[in-house]
């Protein structure tokens, strides 16, 4: 399973969509989008990613933009892992 794969695997569960992710592209609107994306699960949403990659945000890297697609977010994580590995 690739970082975009297992991002949307993350969304799904932070945000309990029961599956809708299967249908969700890159460039899928998320944050005034999403009913289920409100301030509360964007900070459950970091959490499960914090936690499931192994990586911390700084706050410098949180902003709307992130948020505006799954492709989006899905760049911040990789950006992060990428980071990592060197």
């Amino acid at each position: 399973m690739n970082v975009y794969e297992q991002v949307l695997r993350v969304l799904d569960d932070a945000l309990n969509l029961q599956g809708r992710t299967a249908t969700f592209g890159p460039t899928t609107q998320l944050l005034g989008s999403l009913p289920e994306l409100d301030s509360m699960a964007v900070l459950a949403l970091i959490t499960d990613l914090e936690s499931h990659f192994g990586i911390a945000f700084s706050d410098d890297d949180l902003n709307a933009e992130v948020f505006a697609t799954v492709g989006s977010l899905s760049d911040l994580v990789q950006h992060h892992l990428a980071g990592q590995a060197t």
